[in-house]
């Protein structure tokens, strides 16, 4: 139960203030610490003169290192802190830089301001900072479908993904998962450089984001007005996206919108014949972005309503209480 209530805390200091400039000014930020030991792993491990064989290898080595490292510094304060009521404040403000909801939710929202007003320099320039793919010559549609399809999928990996994991493991489930997940961010792509050195890491990523991805989908099918529609969809479009887990956040938005996502895009400089997503549903606009970023709150309403109603019964029944 202390672990349900840290990260419920956490969620709320999260939805209120998010990541503060100032803060990541003066202390810069968690994930970032993460990257760097990444890095350094990517610099010094990864070479180009190296075979593949030897660079998956190496691969490997880097996620159990950075796991490891996750899982050891996480689980200092619960071996140092005994008191449920200290372990369950220290948890919170720890776990909160890890939950992104106000951040994703700002990001979004700033590339909808400059489509709207028909700024479509300005709006490839705000969705850049969310998106891996090259926004230089995304049309309107592909700039409202890019910010649509990463506050989808970053709803799972970004929000419930370290929220499941942290209340179900605590702290060491959650920074395990954000480590992960970062890895997968830096080193877990198809390209020359990554393919074999980044496999684990994929790998790894694609495990921690199965459950987390459908009940994502799950809770926008609840949070929308069309719950069985949305549910007929997902089933029938989640395993036509390239990633075993992302279309099914994906397409449970895209139905409860009626708008498509996905489709055919550019990647690394090349095409990609990705099927579409609720193709029945119109190209998205600025209007679906802010629709979208409605719905994501309902979504986190939701995620706040079953957190405390967890808490109300364990409490009535005494289970597991602190």
């Amino acid at each position: 139960m202390t672990n349900i209530i840290a990260l419920l805390l956490a969620l709320i200091i999260d939805r209120l203030v998010g990541w503060p400039d100032a803060l990541f000014r003066r202390l810069s930020h968690p994930v970032v610490a993460i990257g760097r030991v990444i890095g350094w792993h990517d610099r010094y491990l990864n070479r180009p003169q190296h075979s593949a064989i030897r660079r998956r290898f190496y691969g490997v080595i880097t996620v159990l290192n950075v796991s490891a490292l996750a899982l050891i510094v996480a689980g200092i304060p619960s071996y140092i802190i005994t008191d449920p009521v200290y372990e369950i404040c220290v948890t919170a403000l720890l776990a909160w830089p890890f939950l992104a909801a106000k951040s994703l939710h700002d990001h979004v929202a700033a590339i909808a301001k400059p489509l709207a007003a028909d700024d479509v320099e300005g709006a490839r320039y705000a969705v850049s900072l969310i998106v891996g793919r090259n926004a230089a010559e995304l049309d309107k549609p592909a700039i409202a479908r890019a910010s649509l399809e990463s506050l989808a999928e970053n709803t799972s990996d970004g929000v419930i993904a370290p929220l499941l994991w942290g209340m179900v493991f605590g702290l060491p489930g959650l920074i395990f998962y954000k480590a992960v997940n970062t890895m997968d961010s830096m080193i877990g792509y198809r390209n020359e450089r990554y393919h074999a050195f980044g496999w684990a890491a994929a790998r790894l990523d694609d495990i921690a984001n199965y459950i987390p991805a459908r009940l994502t989908a799950l809770l926008y099918m609840l949070s929308s007005s069309r719950p069985i529609y949305s549910l007929h969809m997902t089933m029938r479009d989640a395993a036509k996206h390239r990633s075993p887990n992302a279309g099914w956040p994906e397409t449970a938005f895209a139905a409860a919108l009626h708008i498509r996502l996905s489709g055919p895009r550019i990647y690394d400089g090349k095409p990609s014949q990705d099927a579409w997503l609720h193709p029945e549903g119109a190209d998205p606009d600025a209007a679906d972005i802010m629709s979208g970023l409605r719905l994501y709150r309902t979504l986190l309403n939701w995620v706040l309503l079953l957190s405390v109603s967890i808490v109300i019964v364990f409490w009535l029944t005494g289970i597991g209480w602190l």
